[in-house]
């Protein structure tokens, strides 16, 4: 668990930077939505993670931590966590797209999708990037070309271990019907896995995920038991250690309910110690594919409260930020609810009394609301309503209704003499909607 004093620091950087994006203009009339990273933060989670591990792995142990770039798919997001020593998860060619130009090497990249085209195969076995096949079919793409093309790249199947779903059922992947990797209780399936690496040297991998948002860790924790028991059997049937690295994926849950960062990763790693010891005594090298733990809780969505207004006797706030930035928020809210802060119109902390109200997006259904009959100190035209906890996924999944644009998301250190800016993505502009929205093809349709 995260001490009371990292929590203030959280909050302290914040604010600070707050203030400071307003007060040179990062978000303000003419950009009234921006996103916020703290860098230093970042820099933390992921010595957090290193750390974590280090601590229960035997000494020699090969560990790679590739962040799942999908929760925050931004190049100098992935060079910053390149540098802390993080590699990159990848689960399509933009994404693997992203990582490369972010400097991320293929030996520390993973390509993990249930729908891998065979030229996505290729270039990953060509450049040596650690494949997962999600399937048979895909396997017999992989024979193919691993007999026409000798490759550098670690090879392993991904398995189901059907442990059940966590809180969130469109985000559980080990449910019995998943659309992730071989369902490893189904009949036969069992079998089928040991012979596949048996009739191929080649596969000295195994991987499984099992976690993500609402996922109990003691649940997270028997997957991995799972494909760690599954090793094993490969193993002695091949009379030889052939799987020599487990891939245990990622899917830390995040707290969204205080700045307190729990369940933390030294706790998920000595509970796996303690259901798998054999996980880490040295035989096996190790992945993880951690995301939105190592993220969410370093990003803040900044908007502009451009009307307050009044309906049915409740205050609504009406802001820039909704659906297209909080799109799960939005859709739904009881699993993906989002902490607002209030800030004053120079973007300091607001102060008085708590009042039940709206905080509305600016999309046009009335369902587009951040937080509904929410208590905080009552917003006014020209405050700011900021959604905390918004690193993971908020910057990454833009949804483009009423042709809104991308906001800018800005990174920030914060020192004695106040926050530090860097431009990570320039906000959108509307020319560049128009340009792709077919803006250059405008009489394509006239002729037909």
């Amino acid at each position: 668990m995260a001490s009371t004093d990292a929590s203030t620091d959280i909050s302290t950087r914040r604010d600070q930077a707050v203030r400071a994006a307003v007060a040179q203009g990062l978000v303000g009339p003419a950009a009234p939505v921006a996103g916020l990273l703290d860098v230093t933060g970042i820099r933390a989670s992921a010595a957090a993670l290193r750390a974590a591990f280090d601590t229960v792995t035997a000494p020699g142990t090969e560990v790679l931590h590739a962040f799942a770039v999908k929760a925050t798919p931004l190049v100098p997001v992935l060079r910053l966590l390149h540098e802390a020593g993080i590699g990159a998860e990848v689960a399509s060619p933009g994404e693997l797209a992203l990582a490369r130009a972010a400097g991320v090497p293929p030996t520390r990249t993973v390509l993990d999708s249930p729908a891998k085209t065979g030229a996505e195969l290729r270039e990953a076995l060509a450049l040596g990037i650690a494949v997962n096949a999600d399937n048979p079919q895909e396997l017999a793409r992989i024979d193919a070309l691993v007999a026409s093309a000798p490759t550098r790249s670690p090879v392993g199947v991904r398995v189901n271990p059907q442990i059940g779903a966590g809180s969130i059922g469109a985000l559980s992947t080990a449910t019995a019907t998943s659309k992730f990797g071989v369902a490893l209780r189904d009949e036969g399936a069992r079998d089928w896995v040991v012979r596949a690496y048996l009739d191929r040297p080649w596969l000295t991998r195994l991987h499984t995920h099992s976690g993500s948002q609402g996922v109990p860790l003691e649940l997270m924790a028997q997957g991995v038991r799972a494909a760690y028991e599954l090793a094993e059997e490969i193993n002695r049937a091949a009379g030889r250690q052939q799987v020599d690295t487990l891939d245990i994926g990622g899917g830390l849950p995040v707290n969204f309910a205080s700045d307190e960062e729990t369940p933390d990763y030294a706790t998920y790693a000595r509970l796996l110690a303690a259901t798998v010891p054999g996980l880490f005594d040295g035989r096996y090298g190790l992945v993880t594919e951690f995301g939105r733990s190592l993220l969410a809780k370093h990003g803040t969505t900044l908007a502009l409260v451009e009307y307050a207004k009044e309906s049915g006797g409740r205050p609504i706030a009406v802001t820039h930020a909704g659906v297209q930035v909080a799109t799960r928020t939005v859709y739904a809210p009881a699993s993906w609810p989002l902490r607002i802060s209030a800030y004053d119109k120079r973007g300091l902390p607001k102060a008085g009394p708590d009042v039940a109200q709206d905080v509305a997006g600016p999309a046009c259904f009335s369902g587009d609301l951040l937080a509904e009959n929410h208590a905080l100190p009552l917003l006014e035209a020209g405050d700011y309503a900021a959604a905390l906890d918004t690193g993971a996924y908020y910057f990454a999944q833009h949804y483009s209704y009423n042709s809104l644009v991308r906001p800018g998301v800005y990174g920030f250190t914060v020192s004695g003499d106040g926050a530090r800016f860097a431009t990570v993505r320039a906000p959108q502009t509307v020319e560049e909607i128009v340009a792709e929205s077919g803006g250059g093809q405008r009489g394509a349709l006239l002729d037909l």
